[in-house]
């Protein structure tokens, strides 16, 4: 066998060693289990005392050494209960907590609501509520597990009464997704994320039911436990209501109550017995250089075409990381020369090499698609070949189906969230992340497709649509505003128009125009056919005709010849008179 296996297999089996040949006795195991019924805000709830009754009778029954029970706390009780619980923990190989009540997610956070929460405004959860995070930090000194159980997924009365501060923050129904970054973590919820619980109709809720039935099962792992939890709420919900468990733990068995001593019986020799070992140690180290030490030691045989696949699944897997990277770069060069203004010759090999890049991360991401599928397919035939050849042990099944849920991908609601999270981000969805894949996502897709010049398929979410999103670093669709505003940068501002200026129809300032002056009104023409205006020489004619006043003398008439005393008398100088006929 090659080193690198060897060293390998020495190191799991000095692991192994330690753990195995220590005394039962030895693991120090602590819980936490707080239970909120008595609310004084919102309506009481009747099970969570009862639930946090039950867990906190069979962990004691199981034999944990600390079982501190907590009921009903007010937020600064509950504060002082995990720093409490935090110096238990220290020395712990295995710590738990156990929460009942109300619960709520805020903007993607999770966080459990004491007794004497108002939960006015939106904001109000980060002051009245604890966080999931607060919780993790009190178990974080737990060696070797550190599990939290949440039947805090009921429907949250809170979340129709409380003031929003900001439009856009969400008010989730339900618990968040949560991925730990510490290792040795499980954060089991009573329902799965976005979805809520059943408090139940009997005296505990079915999923504290199903937990006291099989979470303390000698020589159970903790994951097979909660398989068995799964299993029995959607059978009794009738599979409405589906337990999740989030983290991940390492190869061996992690059982929260170790297994009885048995007289250990002498292994049964298999032909492939050694080859399957190996293979698995292969798969448990995870990288191409075990897997490539394994087809050293055996380049043929049923193990080896399983190693090989997992080969094809993991390059397939580096070239799509590739690929999108340099699909990423492409775009953002792209990006960079139509900013500068570049020579059109330069943005259109840009945007022919980011055309390039995108397709070639398609087709790498479609392979890694199908070497995933042919190793999931690969282990799921293995793991049934080897349940069939152990039976009737269960022990062999069950790691079986622990090594073929290794391929599961990531849930189609969770995917549909983050596709529209990512559609948010670059401004082409107004409303809420919300999981569900509905005719306005479908539109903002479309917009999105418009403006990146993209033809991503929009009647499904999928991981290449939200790897495609990614690549947009910032606003693809443009921002639309309001009559009466216009967009600057990220935000909508308020058009002012100078004085004299209005806004028009078109959202455009227009200036005012002034009003024209009324003209004077002009003196009609005189009738042509007095007598006196026949009789008149040319020059007085001229002045009937045009009905316009000559310049004259100062003894000079409206006809034209000269004032007498009796014209002044009698009012004959004037104009109207003359066209009167009165005066001669």
């Amino acid at each position: 066998m090659s080193g690198y296996l060897k060293l390998c297999r020495l190191a799991v089996a000095a692991a192994s060693f330690l753990l195995v040949s220590a005394p039962a006795f030895a693991e120090k195991r602590v819980a936490l289990v707080l239970g909120n019924s008595a609310y004084r805000n919102v309506a009481p709830l009747a099970n969570p005392i009862n639930d946090s009754m039950k867990i906190a009778a069979t962990l004691k029954e199981a034999g944990f050494d600390v079982v501190d029970s907590r009921r009903d706390l007010p937020a600064a009780e509950t504060r002082r209960a995990l720093r409490d619980f935090a110096d238990k923990a220290r020395d712990a190989d295995i710590a738990v907590v156990y929460y009942a009540g109300h619960g709520i997610e805020v903007d993607g956070g999770n966080y459990l609501i004491p007794v004497d929460a108002r939960l006015e405004r939106d904001t109000d959860i980060y002051d009245e509520g604890l966080s999931l995070d607060r919780i993790l930090i009190a178990i974080e000194p737990a060696k070797k597990l550190r599990l939290v159980i949440l039947d805090a997924c009921r429907d949250n009365p809170f979340s129709r009464t409380m003031k929003r501060t900001v439009a856009s923050r969400a008010i989730g129904q339900g618990l968040a997704k949560v991925e730990p970054t510490s290792p040795n973590v499980l954060i089991a919820y009573s329902a799965k994320a976005g979805s809520t619980a059943a408090d139940g109709d009997g005296q505990n809720s079915p999923f504290t039911s199903a937990l006291s039935q099989h979470l303390t099962k000698p020589g159970l792992d903790v994951r097979r436990a909660f398989g068995f939890v799964r299993d029995e709420v959607l059978k009794s919900t009738g599979n409405k209501q589906e337990p999740f468990v989030y983290g991940s733990l390492g190869g061996e068995d992690v059982p929260l109550v170790p297994a009885k001593a048995v007289p250990a019986a002498a292994p049964v020799p298999s032909p492939q017995a050694e080859a399957r070992r190996d293979y698995e140690l292969a798969l448990q180290v995870g990288n191409k250089s075990a897997l490539n030490a394994f087809l050293a030691q055996y380049p043929d045989g049923f193990y080896a075409s399983l190693a090989k696949l997992q080969l094809d699944k993991l390059s397939a897997e580096e070239a799509r990381v590739a690929a999108t990277e340099r699909a990423r770069m492409a775009e953002q060069e792209r990006a960079r020369l139509v900013a500068e203004g570049a020579q059109k010759a330069q943005q259109a090999k840009a945007d022919a090499d980011a055309r390039a890049a995108e397709q070639a991360r398609l087709a790498a991401e479609k392979a890694k698609q199908v070497a995933q599928e042919q190793s999931a397919a690969a282990e799921q035939k293995r793991a049934a070949a080897e349940a069939a050849a152990a039976a009737p042990g269960p022990a062999p099944a069950d790691k079986a189906v622990n090594v073929a849920a290794l391929a599961a991908g990531p849930p189609q609601p969770d995917v549909t969230k983050s596709v529209q999270s990512e559609l948010r981000r670059v401004g082409c969805l107004t409303g809420n992340a919300d999981g569900t894949w509905n005719s306005s996502t479908q539109r903002s897709l479309s917009q999105f497709n418009r403006y990146a010049g993209t033809k991503v398929d929009t009647k499904v979410a999928s991981v290449d649509t939200l790897d495609t999103i990614k690549l947009k670093s910032s606003r693809v669709c443009p921002l639309v505003c309001e009559h009466g505003f216009q967009a600057e940068g990220e935000r909508c501002t308020k058009i002012v128009c100078a004085e004299g200026s209005f806004l028009n129809d078109d959202n455009e300032c227009e200036k005012r125009r002034a009003k024209k002056p009324v003209a004077a009104r002009e003196r009609p023409e005189p009738r042509r056919d007095y007598p006196e205006a026949r009789r008149a020489p040319e020059a007085t004619k001229r002045v009937y005709i045009t009905g316009s006043q000559v310049p004259r003398g100062a003894g000079t008439g409206a006809n034209g010849r000269p004032l007498t005393g009796q014209d002044r008398a009698t009012g004959c100088h004037s104009f109207g008179a003359i066209m009167s006929g009165v005066c001669p």
